[in-house]
């Protein structure tokens, strides 16, 4: 099937800046892919396919940070190649795909390019796919309630047995400011995000796949970042959709949407959450804003982060627990650098041999139900599984303006 006759993507960015671009390129040593992407864009399928191949080869060369900017660029220009081509021969889905790699992999300069793409190619797939959407459906349920004695066989030892967070509503910003931001004190809140349209809209999976049902997204598969069997893919949000509402909850086949800026990629998914005024406390400046959707039993194991966290659970339930950063010397952090912000004790199966001290260590818990925010001081080990099928989204934030953090 082709679009209509005509039918184009338009891409004012690289139309205006490609000449730079494959200079840019050329001068580290891109003289081939300068080539195939200048047949590309005089309408060669074939060299685009083959430019999006050379741009992939380079973005693997090496450690993702050596990688040139310029071959990120390049990688985002090829995509946009191979998507006007697939358009104009109808291949929505396969011209969606392409787009939503540039998205993940490459640069920022044709970013809004790629966005402008998005919106025309999904609008098209929309009308095509779901012309009869919202007639005679049901809202889409999550899951059912859990029963708690349950639940607490699978947390780890001494789960809900020791100091609760403390829980606030209607908390101000001062107060916020005043009792737990200057103090380092974690609180959950509960009515902050009542107005949020996700409280509604995600708890309907008819329309988490209409919006984003299309769209490619990388996932973790395996027990967690810190398990031998772990991995990494890529697959369409429907996909995931699917596999969260499996039966399959082994560790090995669990399937984490985990830390991805998946807000900056689906602008849809975006405009139905608010950024909690908490996070311009002192002076706050988001860092980052991070998607954690998955099936129960997904866990992220003991460490803490730089940054100043909310947690807001938007769907279902997840047990947190949370140890201050004075016991970090008793909670074993890996030597590793890349990993020392991890701890080597794993909650769910504690070597009492090998890490004595930390059954003895104290520390606080909670289930986070759905619409409650947990603020989690930086430094803050904390230690989380979901219960149900859940998403969540963080809000990290610095209070420093002018950080040279980027």
């Amino acid at each position: 099937m082709t679009t209509a006759s005509g039918a184009t993507l338009e891409t004012p960015t690289l139309d205006a800046k490609l000449p730079s671009l494959l200079q840019q390129i050329s001068e580290e040593g891109g003289y081939a892919f300068s080539s195939m992407a200048t047949r590309a864009a005089a309408g060669d399928t074939r060299a685009a396919e083959a430019a999006r191949e050379m741009a992939w080869e380079q973005l693997h060369s090496g450690p993702w940070h050596s990688v040139g900017p310029i071959w990120r660029d390049a990688y985002a220009m090829a995509c946009l190649h191979v998507a006007k081509h697939q358009f104009s021969s109808g291949e929505l889905k396969l011209a969606l795909r392409a787009l939503d790699m540039g998205l993940i992999m490459g640069g920022l300069t044709l970013r809004d390019d790629l966005n402008l793409c998005i919106r025309k190619v999904g609008a098209a797939l929309r009308e095509k796919e779901f012309s009869d959407y919202g007639r005679g459906q049901q809202n889409g349920a999550w899951y059912k309630d859990f029963n708690l004695a349950e639940v607490v066989k699978l947390l780890p030892v001494k789960s809900l047995s020791c100091k609760k967070v403390e829980k606030k509503c209607g908390l101000s910003l001062e107060g916020f400011l005043r009792e737990h931001f200057f103090s380092g004190s974690p609180v959950i809140i509960s009515d902050a995000m009542n107005h949020w349209p996700a409280k509604d809209r995600w708890n309907d999976m008819n329309y988490l796949n209409k919006v984003a049902g299309f769209r490619t997204v990388p996932v973790e598969v395996g027990k967690n970042y810190l398990s031998p069997d772990w991995k990494q893919e890529l697959i369409t949000f429907s996909e995931f959709l699917e596999r969260i509402q499996s039966s399959d909850c082994s560790s090995s086949g669990l399937t984490y949407l985990a830390q991805h800026q998946l807000f900056d990629q689906i602008q849809e998914l975006k405009q139905d959450i608010v950024v909690p005024d908490y996070c311009f406390a002192a002076g706050g400046e988001i860092r980052s804003l991070n998607a954690w959707f998955g099936p129960p039993g997904t866990v992220t194991p003991l460490h803490h982060d730089p940054h100043h966290n909310i947690l807001a659970q938007v769907v279902g339930k997840k047990y947190i627990r949370l140890y201050p950063s004075s016991l970090s010397e008793e909670l074993y952090p890996h030597s590793e650098s890349m990993l020392s912000n991890s701890s080597q004790v794993d909650l769910d199966n504690i070597e009492e041999k090998e890490f004595p001290r930390m059954l003895d260590l104290e520390f606080l818990d909670c289930i986070l139900e759905e619409g409650e925010m947990l603020y989690i001081p930086p430094k803050w080990w904390h230690y989380v599984r979901s219960l149900t099928p859940s998403l969540s989204v963080s809000f990290w934030w610095s209070e420093e303006v002018n950080s040279p953090e980027s």
